[in-house]
């Protein structure tokens, strides 16, 4: 059986809205209208035991609406959802100590607690035994080096310190399922490395399922062998990172910046994003990035190149265009 299995699962919102100004304030006492906003729409999705699953799509596709349906935050709609054998929205503890949920954007630390005391109380919160206790902590600070600010205000933490505690709270009742929200958001490179490398060694050593949500496409692509892509609250895509990307991810975006101010001039078929006389950024089609980037270090020597990957929402509007020619 699936740890993770849903089927036509819905989610609609209701929203108040009101006209301006204090007309639209005193209209709203006697008659309001209301809109509906459907997050999640018909979703079908399966996971087993072991996978890790990169969640994409851009900003407002559905995708944390998804993940808090999952660990029973909210309610479906409509639609069956069904996780390690449970309906989440119970809230059953049997249920909830079988799972872990990370958000970048919302902390589980305690701030004016140091991390080692955190770690305490979740111990007890989790009922965990002494001895897993103590193995999965050694396990999880040599990982990430963090036995420095083990007994540090979680408050005077950076974000890449606190993102590292917050994996580290979450992973010590050694959870089957592993939900990730933007767990790299804002952090620098080196952070970034750190955390996907402990994630890789939890997937791999442990067998822990992860769903992963970022819009980091280093993220998805060294992490998860399966992408699921979702759109408008539709899942567009379910099948493996790699197909994906070579499909649809067809340019790289570059940026080139200046100490002084340069007349940079584009190679062809090179689509401006942004401009001015100290930095220019622009997207070039993979097969040429090669070519193009070797002819920009010549002829600007001072200049600084900087390579990404496209932004996944022009990924979701390409694959829309091509269902749309290709029904």
């Amino acid at each position: 059986m699936s740890l993770i299995k849903t089927r036509n699962l819905t989610k609609t919102f209701r929203r108040f809205e009101k006209a301006p100004g204090l007309a639209g304030s005193v209209k709203s006492l006697f008659k309001r209208v209301y809109t509906e906003k459907t997050a999640v729409d018909g979703f079908d999705l399966t996971a087993e035991e072991g996978e890790f699953i990169g969640l994409i799509g851009p900003n407002g596709a559905g995708k944390t609406t998804l993940i808090k349906m999952l660990t029973g935050i909210i309610a479906p709609t409509s639609g069956e959802v069904n996780v390690l054998g449970y309906y989440p929205n119970k809230l059953e503890n049997a249920f909830k100590k079988q799972y872990a949920v990370v958000m970048g954007q919302k902390s589980q630390l305690i701030f004016d607690l140091t991390c080692a005391d955190t770690f305490l109380l979740y111990k007890e919160m989790y009922e965990i035994p002494n001895d897993v206790y103590k193995r999965n902590l050694e396990l999880f600070v040599d990982l990430f080096d963090a036995r420095g600010y083990l007994n540090t205000q979680a408050r005077t933490l950076s974000l890449g310190e606190r993102m590292k505690m917050e994996l580290v709270t979450a992973l010590l009742h050694n959870p089957r399922v592993l939900f990730l929200d933007e767990p790299t958001i804002g952090l620098d490179a080196p952070a970034q490395r750190h955390i996907r490398a402990f994630l890789k060694e939890m997937n791999l050593r442990h067998g822990t399922t992860i769903l992963l949500t970022s819009h980091n496409m280093e993220d998805v692509r060294s992490l998860c062998p399966r992408s699921v892509l979702v759109g408008s609250g539709k899942k567009v895509y379910d099948g493996p990172t790699d197909k994906l990307f070579d499909a649809y991810q067809t340019s790289k975006k570059v940026t080139a910046q200046f100490e002084d101010a340069t007349d940079f001039r584009l190679p062809e078929n090179c689509p401006v994003l942004e401009q001015n006389a100290h930095k220019t950024v622009f997207t070039v089609p993979k097969a040429l990035c090669g070519a193009v980037l070797h002819q920009i270090m010549r002829d600007y020597p001072q200049c600084d190149l900087f390579v990404e990957e496209e932004d996944i929402g022009v990924i979701v509007e390409r694959i829309y265009a091509g269902r749309e020619a290709n029904p």
